[in-house]
């Protein structure tokens, strides 16, 4: 039931009693909050100020604090957005692949322009940042349902529909009620698996790890862990049986087991394949991390983007509870009871930082927690929690059923088993590839039709921009790092083009909460844009690197951390690009900008407002 903000028969009687509902069908509880919230911006279309009053009474918390997580999601609008909300995918692979022209066609089909909501409400037109597509780019969310390969003669044919009453599923799946929810989001969005490896894309046996795990104690379970070597697939590389064992020693009466599923970095969509394809074996593997470290309760946190995924993972929930393997009694054992729900996400790239992700889940704004303590001693709701990505549980499932010698004896000294690369960009073959840690950028670049590449990004934005001189370098933890994303660029790309992006992504994704990320992140970003426009001199580079060196020395989570990472990259691996753009100007003083003005633009890209929030930016 959609109902109209603006419309006479919606008095505030009728809808406060659906909003009562909606909360009462989440018990009321205020760690629920984004689940009501995005239920209420689904039912209204935005979450008018009469909904922050309704939400808050129910829950028993200030209105300034439900609006502090209303306002902090892209995905949830405090003003009333079109029953069909287009948001197209404003990622630079996009941008290359012909996005201009497919805005140009959408706006010319619906007779708004980006950013606008027609006079009828029937639809929104927006950009929003990478939704995990780049290897079929350009591609657009509908509401929930996404299409992929777009061009301006495809749109005419989309936005002819939706004006003639189909709706988005409709138009993007044809005959979608024949279809099964798996075979529904397989027909929406094409894996693309263009390398199938031995662990996780080839055919793989039903539940035989976690059939191992019931053989062992926990404590040989994580032991198992260990010894193959697995280390966290989200870039960062922790030893996975470490952080199992963290978990299990914790005191506590609850345990928690978390899936992040928030693959947000731009150019990465290799969970999206798994989610799709191995979606049994990666509840098999939190299955088996819930036996080790004696978890009853765990949770899948999908990104907001992969909504059209929702009902197929919903369905493998559902069979695994009806079949024994999920819920009470897990496989007939007394005991052994574990059962996890989805929590979706609602458009922030930085809940897929573990503490952001716990905060979210526990109906906050999705804000980094400080370290110390760790999630795995004090996570959800205060008790240990265990967060791990979609391909790290993956693999966990098939170490139980092959063993830590088969895992360990792949990849490197330092990098065992495979991992799944995400390809996008300038190449023939974009998609997904599992392959063994080790192999060299130019051996990829080969395998995937790139041999013409001038620049690759490794890791998405928060990693490498690796030159041609480095196609050597060699795919793994102790040399090029990445949680998966491999973004190629020919020689016709502007290299401060990609910069200039990727500075203008971490401006808007930043959670806001500390000032070297907030604010520092905008005067690089306007630096870039100095050297952009010719407007640089020599000192700007020094400028660049110290204060970058600051956001990374004094931020309070990864984002911050990593943030400046796309210059310090550039000016390592291009320092042609930069310093061809400088002139020396007689006063050796560089140009200024307005300070305050930045700041101000800060808060409002980050939804921060000190009325809402108890954090003084002045200090």
């Amino acid at each position: 039931m959609d109902v109209d903000p603006s419309s006479e028969r919606n008095d505030g009687d009728a809808v406060a009693s659906r909003i009562v509902a909606i909360c009462a069908a989440y018990g009321n509880d205020r760690h629920r909050m984004l689940d009501i919230l995005r239920d209420v911006q689904e039912a209204f279309r935005c979450i008018s100020a009469q909904s922050l009053e309704t939400v808050a009474a129910c829950t028993g918390l200030s209105r300034v604090q439900v609006e502090g997580v209303a306002s902090f999601y892209s995905f949830l609008s405090l003003t009333p957005k079109g029953r069909i909300t287009i948001r197209l995918c404003d990622d630079v692979v996009d941008r290359f692949a012909g996005l201009a022209a497919v805005a140009a066609a959408f706006e010319a089909a619906l007779g708004i322009r980006m950013g606008e909501t027609s006079a009828d409400g029937a639809f929104s037109l927006d950009y929003t940042p990478c939704i995990g597509m780049c290897d079929q780019a350009p591609a657009a969310m509908i509401n929930d349902v996404v299409v992929t390969r777009l061009t301006p003669e495809r749109v005419a044919g989309i936005a002819a529909a939706l004006k003639d009453g189909k709706s988005p599923l409709e138009v993007a799946v044809p005959a979608p009620a024949r279809l099964s929810p798996a075979e529904r989001a397989a027909a929406m969005v094409e894996s693309n698996i263009r390398h199938a490896g031995p662990v996780l894309l080839c055919p793989v046996p039903s539940d035989a790890g976690l059939r191992q795990a019931l053989e062992l104690t926990p404590t040989a379970i994580i032991d198992r862990i260990e010894a193959s070597g697995l280390r966290g697939c989200g870039g960062a590389g922790f030893a996975a049986g470490r952080k199992w064992r963290s978990a299990a020693a914790e005191p506590a009466e609850r345990r928690f087991v978390f899936c992040n599923a928030d693959e947000g970095e731009p150019g990465t969509f290799k969970d999206r394949v798994l989610l799709t394809e191995r979606a049994d074996l990666l509840i098999e593997g939190m299955t088996i991390a819930a036996r080790a470290i004696g978890a009853r309760e765990g949770l899948i946190y999908l990104r907001g983007e992969y909504a059209y995924l929702r009902e197929h993972l919903e369905a493998v929930l559902d069979k695994r509870r009806g079949s024994g393997r999920l819920g009470a009694g897990i496989f007939g054992i007394d005991g052994f009871d574990f059962d996890l729900r989805l929590q979706m996400g609602a458009g922030a790239y930085v809940c897929g930082e573990e503490g952001a992700l716990i905060s979210s889940c526990e109906g906050l704004p999705g804000e980094p927690k400080t370290r110390p303590p760790y999630p795995v001693n004090r996570g959800y709701l205060g008790f240990p929690t265990l967060v791990n990505n979609v391909e790290t549980f993956c693999h966990a499932a098939r170490i139980l059923d092959r063993g830590a010698d088969w895992f360990r004896a792949m990849g490197t000294d330092k990098s065992h088993g495979t991992k799944l690369f995400s390809v996008s960009g300038d190449c023939l073959n974009p998609g997904v590839y599992e392959l063994t840690y080790g192999m060299t950028l130019a051996e990829l670049l080969t395998l995937v039709g790139g041999e013409d590449a001038a620049a690759v990004q490794v890791g998405g934005p928060s990693g490498t921009m690796v030159d041609r001189a480095s196609f050597h370098r060699r795919l793994s933890f102790d040399d090029l790092a990445t949680g998966g994303a491999i973004i190629v660029f020919s020689a016709r790309r502007n290299i401060l083009e990609i910069v200039d992006y990727y500075m203008s992504f971490f401006v808007h994704e930043s959670c806001g909460y500390c000032t070297p990320c907030r604010v520092g992140n905008v005067f690089l970003h306007k630096a870039i844009g100095k050297f952009r426009e010719g407007l640089a001199n020599p000192e700007d580079i020094d400028y660049l690197r110290d204060l970058s060196q600051t956001i990374i020395e004094t931020s309070r989570c990864g984002l911050g951390m990593t943030s400046p990472n796309p210059i310090l990259s550039t000016l390592q691996n291009f320092p042609l690009v930069y310093s061809a753009l400088v002139k020396s100007s007689p006063d050796r003083v560089r140009a200024s900008f307005d300070v305050q003005a930045a700041i101000e633009g800060a808060r409002h890209i980050a939804k921060r407002r000190s009325t809402i929030f108890d954090k003084d930016y002045s200090r």
